[in-house]
């Protein structure tokens, strides 16, 4: 406990004697009447002690958390009046820790505050992380269990693991800490965000893609939602062992990416797109030439011969911006032998698919789609909001000549990840883009932990690019396309 809140205890011990004053005076006016009453008065005070007892501890717990919250934001301040901040830069982790110790150590002597060991270390280890890095959410940062970290206000801090949400036990001081911090990711990277400009889109050092709004767009509070940066790279074989899809798709999948299939994969937000996308890409050959196209960089590539390119929204000015749409024209400039594209979702679909009908076979991107067949209905719509008027039958032609395979992916409602359909194109028939499912995921039902029961499972339909593959040096097995029976 703090020495500084047990001073401000002894307030109800001077109240305490004038109470035991007066009930003297009342055990002379009302002696005790007989003995047979004393064991329920004794029963009846020994239980409210026992019930006070169930709550002072929350209380105790909380108002302890509040009174250390606000040493922090006062030690807070100090530290930041004394440290030379100039000298973050060059100084070590060490030398930059022990500075801080000393200088919070010489706060709470001023203060009169004095703590014990474990709240000396937890103060010592808040105030390094408000000064290097991003405050209460620098431990959910560096804990490798979690995929996602969202903010709904100061008071409210939710992570994913495991494809679970769980509320956290961090908070931000006020809504004013909690600017400050999103203030700090923002200018790092040359952006601002306020009243006029209430949401921005960032990444992090580290690599993790970051989004916040503030008032009086976000109600109740500023939203931030960060997706971390993997640090390990999944590949096929990571994927197999977790269950994403079976070898025999693996198999299928190899030589569709070898062979120079133009794939898009398809699926809702954290489904594990991206994830697959740069498993995918471990197929393609060291003598390609690869450039990436992000809105934020996220892509791992492997390979020796890649260039990376992201874009860039406007500045203060309102200029400077450089669209997807024009990395990828710049790029058609750049002699790649494939493009890939982190996710389409604007009017660069027209330039996409044009790269994949021009000689950029085994292009790949992302889009998001419940299905392979909204999938579809997503790229006509892209064309249409890019302002391109075509024939809807002509847009379809031009989807169905540069579109291969549509890969699946989805998270289910246990949080696991799967590769739900493998979708093959294969032409046009009237006005109708023509497609074939190769492989399914099938559910049989919900075991007692709660988790998904199911199968993967082929359709039964030889592929469309069976001649292909052989040709390429990939004769897949015909066994591959058989269903299980039963």
């Amino acid at each position: 406990m703090f020495s500084k809140y047990k001073k401000q205890r002894p307030a109800p011990d001077t109240a305490a004697p004038t109470r035991q004053e007066t009930p003297p005076k009342a055990n002379a006016a009302a002696p005790v009447p007989a003995e047979a009453p004393r064991p329920p008065r004794r029963a009846m005070e020994a239980s409210r002690p026992r019930i006070a007892a169930q709550a002072a501890p929350e209380d105790r717990e909380k108002k302890r958390k509040e009174k250390f919250s606000e040493i922090k934001v006062e030690v807070h301040k100090r530290l930041l009046d004394s440290l030379n901040l100039a000298a973050l830069e060059t100084a070590t982790e060490s030398d930059l820790r022990a500075e801080i110790s000393a200088i919070a150590q010489e706060s709470l002597e001023e203060m009169s505050i004095v703590l014990n060991k474990e709240e000396r270390a937890t103060l010592q280890n808040d105030l390094y992380n408000e000064v290097t890095g991003l405050g209460p959410l620098e431990p959910l940062l560096k804990d490798d269990t979690v995929n996602d970290i969202l903010v709904n206000g100061p008071r409210q801090i939710f992570v994913e693991r495991d494809g679970k949400l769980e509320l956290t036990e961090i908070t931000f001081k006020d809504e004013r800490h909690l600017l400050r911090i999103i203030d700090k990711i923002v200018s790092a990277v040359g952006r601002r965000v306020d009243e006029s400009n209430p949401y921005v889109d960032a990444r992090l050092s580290d690599g993790s893609r970051f989004n916040a709004m503030v008032p009086p767009i976000a109600v109740d509070g500023s939203l931030v939602s960060i997706r971390k940066f993997k640090k390990e790279k999944l590949g096929i074989d990571d994927l197999v062992r977790f269950g994403a899809f079976t070898d025999d798709i693996a198999a299928y999948l190899e030589a569709a990416v070898a062979c120079r299939l133009n794939i898009i994969v398809s699926g809702g937000t954290g489904s594990g797109k991206t994830t697959t996308l740069n498993a995918l890409s471990s197929y393609i050959g060291n003598s390609e030439r690869i450039l990436t196209i992000e809105d934020t960089a996220e892509l791992q590539l492997q390979q020796t011969h890649v260039g990376r390119m992201e874009s860039r929204p406007a500045n203060v000015e309102g200029r400077g911006a450089v669209s997807q749409r024009d990395c990828l024209k710049n790029a058609l400039r750049m002699r790649p032998d494939r493009i890939i594209v982190g996710e389409t979702r604007g009017e660069e679909v027209i330039d996409m698919l044009q790269a994949m009908n021009t000689g950029h076979d085994g292009s790949m991107t992302t889009i998001h789609a419940n299905s392979a067949r909204d999938g579809i209905s997503r790229l006509e719509n892209m064309i249409a909001m890019a302002g391109i008027e075509m024939p809807l039958k002509a847009v379809r032609s031009q989807i169905a000549s540069a579109v291969n395979l549509i890969v699946q992916a989805s998270r289910l409602q246990d949080g696991s990840r799967r590769m739900v359909s493998v979708t093959e194109i294969t032409g046009m028939e009237g006005e109708v883009i023509s497609m074939q499912e190769i492989f399914r995921y099938e559910r049989q039902g919900l075991g007692p932990d709660g988790k998904i029961i199911g199968r993967f499972n082929a359709s039964g339909v030889r592929s469309y690019y069976a001649d292909r593959f052989k040709q390429w040096g990939y004769d897949l097995p015909a066994s591959i396309y058989d269903p299980i029976v039963g």
